[in-house]
């Protein structure tokens, strides 16, 4: 039982009670005037490809605003091939590259660029080998042929080596030639440049159209699920100074490939897509972004983690190591760090 003693009188009570409510409003104004993480834009810059598929995302994402929602204000660069994304890592000018083959980034780490796999993008390749000539019709095929790629030792190169060493082709009875990105590829094949390439899936159901076929075993997709398609790099330095812009950065991707794979993202994809790539037949143009956005659903291509798993990273090794281009098969540690992948699935909820 309170004493009279101990009981506070009512002057008393209105001075605690005056206290407390400045006091709180003092706490609400601290808290009002921190700054608001969520909300302030921090600067990357952001390297990737000139492929259809990636200029395509890319403007999904600006589109659907998730690097507004992680605070990101980005610089956006489009090269031609794996080389020239290596260069912009390397030497600082890009911040990473989220979306691309990784295959040459290993034998760099080897001959010891400071550089780290930080997420996987594309897990299967959207891709399939198309040709004009009517005696090519399996990867056998391809033997004494002319097959455009991009740069030797990037991901069309290494998916095309991939693919003739499980078809039983010596890579070296075939002639690669570098013509860039795999519009570039299919522009080639289609004029009749080189006898055979792997372009992506945007036109497959176009065939007739543009005079060319997919090989009987050409589908990568298919033939080649154990190939990392896609993956996402950087320096250490990077690593180092902007985890947080990289975490953030990882995690509007993940928006975005979450997103893509879902059923409620064809009209947003097609607009991408038109908005991305344009359209002297519009009519064209839409139908092809509707069987891509549909080959998208039905063999959900896009990780929807991040995380590149070390048997994957591996297989990519050794891979390189049949080619030539690396020696032996680094650690795992010592190539990748997924702690910046568990970092932005938290922030991507």
């Amino acid at each position: 039982m309170q004493t009279k003693s101990s009981r506070p009188s009512r002057r008393n009570a209105l001075v605690i009670g005056t206290a407390l409510a400045v006091g709180g409003a003092r706490a609400a104004l601290a808290q009002a005037q921190l700054p608001d993480v969520s909300r302030r834009k921090l600067a990357v810059n952001i390297v990737n490809t000139t492929g259809n598929a990636a200029l395509t995302l890319q403007h999904l994402i600006r589109q659907q605003g998730y690097f507004e929602e992680l605070g990101l204000d980005p610089t956006m660069l489009n090269v031609a091939d794996g080389s020239k994304l290596m260069g912009a890592i390397i030497s600082g000018g890009s911040d990473i590259c989220a979306m691309s083959g990784f295959s040459q980034v290993l034998p760099a780490i080897e001959k010891g660029a400071r550089m780290k796999l930080i997420g996987t993008a594309g897990q299967l390749a959207v891709q399939t080998i198309y040709t004009t000539r009517p005696n090519i019709k399996t990867v056998k095929d391809l033997e004494g042929r002319t097959v455009g790629v991009g740069s030797l030792g990037a991901l069309l190169h290494q998916m095309m080596v991939a693919i003739l060493r499980k078809k039983g082709v010596d890579p070296a009875k075939v002639t690669f030639a570098n013509i860039g990105s795999s519009a570039d590829v299919f522009r080639a094949v289609v004029a009749g440049t080189v006898d055979a390439g792997p372009g992506q899936v945007d036109v497959y159901d176009q065939q007739e159209k543009y005079k060319v076929r997919s090989l009987a075993d050409g589908d990568l997709w298919v033939e080649l699920p154990e190939y990392t398609y896609q993956g996402s790099f950087t320096s250490q330095r990077t690593i180092d100074t902007k985890r947080e812009v990289l975490a953030r950065t990882l995690a509007a991707y993940l928006k975005l490939y979450r997103f893509i794979s879902g059923p409620n993202s064809q009209e947003a994809f097609v607009k991408a897509r038109l908005a991305a790539l344009g359209a002297k037949d519009p009519k064209a143009a839409i139908a092809e972004g509707e069987f891509q956005w549909r080959f998208i659903q039905k063999n959900q291509p896009y990780t929807k983690v991040l995380i590149l798993s070390e048997e994957r990273v591996a297989y990519m090794q050794d891979l390189n190591i049949r080619t030539g281009v690396q020696k032996s098969i680094l650690p795992y540690a010592q190539v990748a760090d997924m702690s910046l992948a568990l970092e932005a699935q938290k922030l991507a909820g």
